[in-house]
């Protein structure tokens, strides 16, 4: 396949991970925020040490940005591209006289350990770039972040990322990158080629793969080498479960509530069992890399994914990436099509630091059009950016452009189950693997999945 040899170079920058949902591991090669570099930016070790001074507010009263002399630190993980953040920290840099030192930290657990550490002695930086979702409540926001509710500035928040920054009502981060969706990839010149219409319902996508199958082609593309790929039917129908049994999550978290035994959440497993026919031959020894060349050359039709797989593509065949578009995994009712979000890392600011005025100001500055447009001018969106109204560039990605934002301008958004609650089981790859090649069956698999979550219930001290 074109460019094989490039893709399996790339292997470990891309996006190859489990959507943290229900892997254990926190490698890198394993996280779902990973994205691509594309320009290289200077960073200082993690032990550089705070310094600068100066604190005032946000803006002047004419509505340009005040300048004035300050020096901040921030921790990011290496799991976030440099090109992005340090594109808007240079910008700052010119605007506000903000001068700000990134410190990269470890990733996965010792990543983790580190800022809980550095939280607890006082040694934190100003700015702190880590997980969004249930994680924030293990970090104990109240006492360490800044509480940013009441900031004018924070209203430009999307909805949706609000959720998975606030604990307990109180609103602490903004959004390091874009946010990215739980899609079905599809090859529209395969679509236009058999006239079909992107799918309102499960019933009409699986229709759709008939068609295809009935015509010879490869109607839905398995990467089953990759085991952390089978997730995606599972876990991007979450928006499903959640239109059907709203408080799904809580009752979840509270062990009122199983997949196995309830319909809303079996429903998800079913559409799993229901790819088994679609997939090409060689499914089991297919990569992810194999997958994304297959579903921009149209050598499969669909393929379940992030949409951070359209950077993936990017890399490895420039425009051509307009090739593939993407909708959410459908329900049942034609009438409730929404998509399920995976939210960016987040960075929260440091209460302790002394420097909280400085530390607002910048914030401010890292949600506004200016500095969204330099950062994607640096790094192209893997899904629309978390804060209302900001236009994506005009050369964005036709699938974010204008299938991914649909959703976002019409509400139609729901967090991953990750992002709120923690109870996730760490099997979930090999028990999705087990039931997409049939050798399970969904009630199986989900009662097998139930089992697996209440070990990590009982690791949290929940009464399962």
């Amino acid at each position: 396949m074109k460019r094989r040899t490039i893709a399996l170079m790339m292997a470990a920058a891309v996006a190859a991970g489990s959507m943290t949902g229900c892997g254990s591991s926190k490698t890198e090669q394993t996280n779902p925020e990973t994205e691509q570099t594309t320009a290289k930016a200077e960073v200082k070790d993690v032990e550089t040490e705070t310094s600068g001074e100066g604190e005032t507010e946000a803006r002047a009263e004419d509505g340009q940005w005040e300048y004035k002399e300050a020096t901040l630190t921030a921790s990011i993980g290496t799991d976030l591209a440099p090109a992005g953040y340090q594109a808007v920290f240079d910008l700052a840099e010119e605007k506000l006289g903000i001068h700000v030192e990134v410190e990269v930290r470890g990733g996965g657990d010792n990543g983790d350990a580190i800022i809980k550490t550095r939280l607890a002695s006082g040694d934190m930086a100003d700015l702190c770039g880590t997980n969004s979702g249930a994680l924030l409540s293990a970090l104990n926001p109240a006492e360490y972040f800044i509480d940013i509710t009441n900031e004018d500035w924070a209203d430009r928040l999307d909805d949706t990322y609000k959720q998975a920054v606030t604990i307990d009502g109180v609103v602490y981060g903004i959004p390091t990158s874009s946010a990215k969706g739980g899609v079905i990839l599809y090859n529209k010149n395969v679509y236009e080629k058999y006239n079909l219409e992107v799918p309102k319902t499960w019933d009409e996508f699986l229709h759709n793969c008939d068609v295809l199958k009935e015509a010879g082609e490869v109607a839905l593309i398995g990467s089953y080498a990759d085991q952390w790929t089978t997730q995606f039917p599972f876990l991007g129908d979450y928006y499903n479960v959640m239109v059907k049994e709203p408080d799904f999550a809580e009752k979840f978290e509270k062990g009122e509530i199983k997949f196995a035994t309830n319909e809303a959440g079996l429903r998800s497993w079913e559409k799993l069992a229901d790819t088994t026919p679609y997939y090409n031959d060689d499914y089991m020894a297919t990569t992810y890399n194999d997958a994304c060349d297959m579903i921009v050359t149209g050598e499969g039709a669909h393929y379940f994914s992030s949409s951070q797989a359209l950077s993936n593509i990017y890399e490895l065949y420039g425009d051509e990436v307009n090739n593939v578009r993407a909708f959410a995994i459908p329900g049942d009712d034609p009438e409730e099509q929404g998509l399920t979000v995976w939210e960016p890392s987040s960075w929260y600011g440091n209460k302790n630091s002394g420097k909280v005025d400085d530390i607002k100001r910048l914030m401010e500055f890292m949600i506004s059009d200016e500095a969204l447009d330099v950062y994607t001018a640096a790094l192209l969106p893997e899904g629309p950016y978390c804060v209302k109204g900001y236009k994506l560039p005009d050369n964005a990605y036709d699938a974010v452009k204008f299938d991914l934002q649909q959703y976002f301008d019409s509400g139609k958004t729901g967090l991953a189950l990750e992002f709120i609650t923690p109870v996730k089981g760490a099997d979930c790859p090999a028990i999705c693997q087990e039931l997409g090649t049939g050798q399970t069956t969904p009630e199986e698999a989900a009662a097998a999945y139930d089992e697996d979550c209440k070990k990590q219930a009982a690791q949290l001290g929940l009464d399962w």
